[in-house]
């Protein structure tokens, strides 16, 4: 018989060698969450540029956003190794790397490592020691306190874990100019504020999930009607924090209509899905438009600053 046929044991042939090739590669992208991380390299990214007058060297930028993408790629590979169990139990996650077997644990674990350490390493040697600090604190925030304690302690957790993911703009605004100020903890602020609506919007759609994992996630603890009202007084709140900018100085005209535009879209799909808490439909617009609503939101005070430095 011939070789790599199914059955008598020869080589395999060459296309199915390179198909598990691909799967592998696909699934060390996944586990680097790359959406996630896109947009956490994003925001800081914002707090890099708008943290001067005028603009830094490219080529620290370009380190900086590197190291603090590497850290993130790094948790969020951690993030995967410690909710292996939860994500085989839950449909949306069921098909990740380790629940569907693509990857073993040591290799998430070995990826997890290398990214972390090289980002961190390229912080404290090309940036400073403080971004690289920060940026491994909000690295173990993520990996270790929200996603081995929080995630399975309280229904709070999003809210008490956001602080990790908040921490982007305020790791870029440190990497040009070496200290934290007012306006970069604004901008953390403003996501630290942002993330229940976000992520409660999503776990209204994922409740089942969460059940049967035994995660205390809102909607499982105490029910959608409060999670919706939960989701529409944080965006309440949201708006107000979105204005911060402007108060202290630091936006003006543009993004100051920018933001308004945002928080009415955000209010009225807050609202509705108050209204009518166990619409699906509802709660997946308002997810989406919440991550519109982060991006372009962050945009208008990246473009805000540069036409105040052509003024």
């Amino acid at each position: 018989m011939r070789e790599g046929l199914p059955g008598t044991g020869g080589a395999k042939s060459p296309a199915f060698a390179a198909s598990s090739v691909r799967e592998h590669l696909a699934g060390y992208w996944a586990v680097t969450k790359p959406r996630i991380v896109a947009l956490i390299v994003f925001t800081a990214l914002v707090g890099m540029l708008v943290s001067v007058a005028g603009t830094p060297s490219p080529l620290r930028i370009l380190m900086a956003c590197l190291g603090i993408g590497l850290a993130a790629a790094g948790a969020a590979a951690f993030n995967h190794l410690l909710d292996r169990r939860l994500d085989a139990l839950m449909r949306r996650t069921e098909a990740r790397p380790l629940p569907s077997g693509r990857l073993s644990p040591l290799e998430v674990l070995l990826t997890g490592i290398g990214l972390s350490a090289l980002g961190t390493v390229l912080l404290w040697f090309r940036i400073g020691p403080l971004t690289a600090v920060l940026t491994f604190a909000s690295l173990v925030g993520y990996a270790v306190v929200y996603t081995s304690f929080l995630k399975r302690l309280t229904p709070q957790n999003i809210v008490i874990g956001g602080a990790a993911g908040a921490a982007p703009p305020v790791l870029g605004w440190v990497a040009m100019t070496g200290h934290i100020a007012p306006e970069a903890l604004v901008l953390f602020l403003l996501i630290f504020v942002w993330t229940p609506p976000h992520f409660w919007a999503l776990a209204l759609n994922r409740r089942g999930d969460y059940e049967k994992a035994g995660v205390p996630m809102l909607p499982v603890t105490h029910g959608v009607e409060v999670t919706a009202r939960s989701v529409f007084l944080y965006t309440i709140l949201l708006a107000l924090v979105s204005l911060l900018p402007v108060v202290l100085g630091a936006a003006g005209l543009l993004y100051l209509l920018v933001a308004l535009v945002l928080d009415a879209g955000f209010l009225v799909r807050a609202y509705t899905l108050w209204r009518e808490p166990h619409s699906a439909a509802r709660a997946q617009v308002t997810f989406r438009f919440s991550i519109r609503y982060l991006a372009f939101l962050f945009l208008a005070l990246l473009v805000d600053h540069y036409l105040a430095l052509v003024r």
